[in-house]
């Protein structure tokens, strides 16, 4: 299996599986002398952690993070950045009733399709379980970026239920379990996925991650885009099916006097009246907020039977038992925050490369 590295200069690999002994990643490309300890890393793996809340899948994984390389009194050295998680309550079992038999709207049957092998428990190396990877890689990402940069994300739809734009609030997002800017909202959606869990079902979300004190300047025509690399990086997060940056689709419904986002000079310096672009234009950062939005399916991991196929080509129903996420969309904003991260601390080596 290829294609488990990501980013040019600040690049990522990851590797292991959800029931394996252990997860981890190498990360190439960060500069030397970053102060960088476990601590740096092990708060956004602590956003990601399952087993947080009734909203989340049950198994209780610590997810304590080991750096290995890379690191040699409190600094990096340059070289490549080893880190390490051990997976502990692994339920294999949970996962032989359908080892031959191909869960709808799932990645086993493609990856049969493709390899004519897989590893049914927990999906393998399609789990969400190897996001937590990303997660770390992203910590190291921001500390390259450094603290200028800030880098938040949030849910602003549950299924159907969105949030009200005008009660955002950042200071609600760590209020309540769902990462969610609007308190009222919030509220709803417990009573809303307490149904959909207890129905056996699952539902999908719509995340938000916002990158503020980005310089102009990185991203490059016509084919290292900024925002190409984003999108990119989103849609490659587990279950993520549609990506857009600023309005995105919205954008479509807009006349071009609408959507142009002006400019005046303010003390010397452009600047913008709206951000409809989310902060590129061209493929090139313009120094504003950075806004993209991504959508998560709802986990095909379910207790409703649905039609399916088994490996000896036999019509089957699949029931997936075990401990699933109701809605992976909940967990998936640390993730959309790492890779946003990473992208941009590709983008900032690969700018100072170019430009000096």
């Amino acid at each position: 299996m290829s294609f488990n590295t990501f980013g040019q200069l600040f690049r990522v690999t990851t590797w292991g599986e959800s029931h394996g002994p252990s997860i981890g990643c190498v990360v190439d490309g960060c500069p030397p002398g970053i102060e960088l300890s476990e601590a740096d890393i092990q708060p956004f793996l602590d956003k990601r952690r399952p087993g947080t809340s009734r909203f989340t899948t049950q198994r209780q994984e610590p997810d304590q993070v080991k750096i290995l390389s890379g690191v040699y009194q409190g600094r990096t050295t340059g070289t490549p950045i080893s880190l390490l998680i051990e997976n502990t309550d692994q339920r294999s079992k949970d996962y032989a009733n359908i080892a031959e038999r191909y869960r709808p709207g799932h990645a086993d049957v493609a990856y049969d399709m493709k390899y004519g092998h897989r590893d049914p428990r927990g999906g393998g190396r399609s789990s969400a379980r190897e996001t937590a990877m990303r997660v770390a890689a992203g910590a190291i990402a921001r500390k390259v970026l450094g603290p200028e940069v800030v880098i938040r994300g949030a849910m602003t739809a549950l299924g159907a239920h969105g949030i009200e734009r005008a009660n955002w609030d950042w200071a609600q997002v760590d209020a309540n379990p769902f990462f969610c800017p609007d308190a009222k909202a919030a509220e709803a959606w417990e009573a809303e996925l307490d149904a959909v869990r207890k129905a056996g079902s699952s539902i999908g979300a719509v995340l938000e991650v916002v990158a503020e004190g980005v310089k102009p300047g990185l991203g490059a025509p016509l084919y290292g885009k900024l925002d190409a690399d984003i999108a990119a990086a989103l849609m490659s997060i587990n279950a993520v099916k549609a990506v857009e940056i600023g309005d995105g689709f919205a954008a479509a419904a807009l006349h071009g006097e609408e959507n142009a986002d002006e400019m005046r000079m303010e003390d010397g310096k452009i600047k913008f009246l709206s951000n409809h672009a989310g902060g590129i234009l061209g493929g090139i950062a313009t120094g504003q907020p950075i806004v993209a939005r991504f959508a998560v399916k709802p986990t095909s991991s379910i207790l409703i039977p649905k039609q399916s196929v088994s490996a000896d080509g036999e019509e089957v129903e699949v029931m997936t038992k075990g401990r699933h996420d109701p809605c992976v969309g909940i967990r998936a904003v640390p993730v959309g925050e790492a890779m946003l991260a990473c992208v941009l601390a590709d983008h900032l080596l690969r700018h100072r490369g170019q430009v000096g």
